[in-house]
């Protein structure tokens, strides 16, 4: 990938002096945005602000704004229609009004499953339904950062309703095996949601392939605005009943659908996938997605591998989850030292003008197991598709600087 002319197009980078000299090894908690995406939300308020489903032009742009960025969202799913994908807050938003509504096809003594690996956004959802009589169960963590499946093959039951799992970590960078527990699902009836966030800005996603049931993920986490995005198999939102108003249009996609959406943040979701479809070639949208999918999981891994390498030099540091010589894997890596807790590294990291995270970032069951809360987390570092080698080489280099 053409890594300098990417980074000329995100005004975050390129703007001041101080952006000039920072490294943005953030991405995992929400990445930059491209100069297009803050243009198509301002063009929204200069041409297009109103509500939908008015008689003139300006709803009128409105209401194809909604269904453009509909049509776009299901093509970078692969799912086979608009009609699929609904917007929300946020994921999490849109996770709690999901569970909501299936609760209301769930008896007392029906199980779901939940994993240890996820964000709490997939979690928190499901365990409150235990109010309700709901059980809830975990997929364990193995010490090598992957899911315990031999374990849940055995676990899965008839009384098994639904499989909540995400696609990848956002702690440790694992990729799910969502093939092997699509089918435990399949052999007891059970349905699957997939949790995209963080896999969604590192590779491509087919929902047919996958054959789940429901997939989140967030525009946020891919160069876009602070929007959620839901998809759900063809026909079954129609089958729930959502909270909503009486007034709300009562089929999918629009029955989970709270409130007025935001209008401006939807134009940038649809600017963020035009601008990931401008980096490579193809007949199709879809066809470009992909491909500019999978040179940016080439990029990203090269860089992480970097990064892996280096950290790895380090006395005193370890690092969690699953090796980057993996294919299958998010470019997020995470990792203590001994001499520093997590805040007081990225304190130091940032200072030297290097944006990384530390705690738990609401994977908060996996850094209980790891037993490493009461210690503060972990530092974590992600790679973003605006990330180069000159990143890499100066992070590995300050990270030495302050371990010496």
């Amino acid at each position: 990938m053409n890594t300098e002319a990417i980074r000329s197009q995100f005004p975050a980078i390129i703007g001041s002096r101080e952006s000039h000299t920072t490294v943005f090894l953030d991405g995992p908690a929400g990445t930059q945005v491209p100069q297009s995406v803050i243009d198509a939300i301002s063009d929204y308020y200069q041409t297009s602000n109103a509500n939908s489903h008015g008689h003139f032009g300006h709803s009128a742009r409105t209401d194809q704004l909604l269904m453009q960025t509909r049509e776009k969202i299901a093509t970078f799913l692969g799912a086979s229609s608009p009609y699929c994908v609904s917007f929300g807050q946020n994921m999490t938003s849109l996770n709690f009004s999901l569970s909501k509504a299936l609760m209301r096809t769930f008896e007392p003594g029906d199980e779901i499953f939940i994993t240890q690996l996820d964000h709490e956004s997939n979690r928190g959802p499901w365990l409150v339904l235990e109010e309700r009589g709901i059980v809830c169960r975990e997929i364990k963590l193995k010490e090598d950062g992957t899911l315990d499946l031999d374990q849940f093959a055995h676990d899965i039951s008839d009384k098994t309703r639904l499989v909540c799992v995400g696609y990848a970590s956002n702690i440790l960078g694992t990729v799910n095996d969502i093939a092997r527990i699509r089918s435990l699902c399949n052999s007891v009836g059970a349905r699957l949601l997939v949790d995209a966030v963080h896999y969604a800005p590192h590779l491509s996603i087919d929902v047919k392939e996958l054959d789940c049931d429901f997939l989140l993920c967030s525009a946020y986490k891919f160069y876009g605005p602070h929007v959620g995005i839901l998809y759900s198999r063809p026909g079954l939102l129609d089958e729930l009943k959502c909270d909503n108003l009486r007034t709300q249009e009562q089929v999918a996609p629009y029955k989970i659908e709270t409130g007025t959406l935001n209008h401006a943040a939807i134009a940038g979701v649809e600017a963020a996938i035009d601008f990931l479809a401008s980096l490579s070639s193809g007949s199709d949208l879809r066809s470009k997605l992909i491909d500019c999918m999978n040179q940016l999981h080439v990029h990203e891994m090269h860089l992480i591998r970097m990064l892996s390498k280096g950290l790895s030099d380090i006395h005193g540091l370890q690092i969690y989850g699953p090796s980057t010589d993996l294919d299958q894997r998010a470019p997020t890596i995470s990792f203590t030292m001994d001499q520093f807790s997590a805040a007081e590294l990225c304190q130091k990291l940032g200072s030297k003008g290097i944006n990384a995270w530390d705690g738990h970032f609401y994977a908060i069951r996996t850094t209980e197991v790891l037993q490493l809360l009461e210690r503060g987390g972990v530092t974590r570092m992600g790679i973003s598709i605006y990330n180069n080698e000159s990143d890499i080489e100066r992070t590995v280099k300050v990270m030495k600087e302050i371990a010496n």
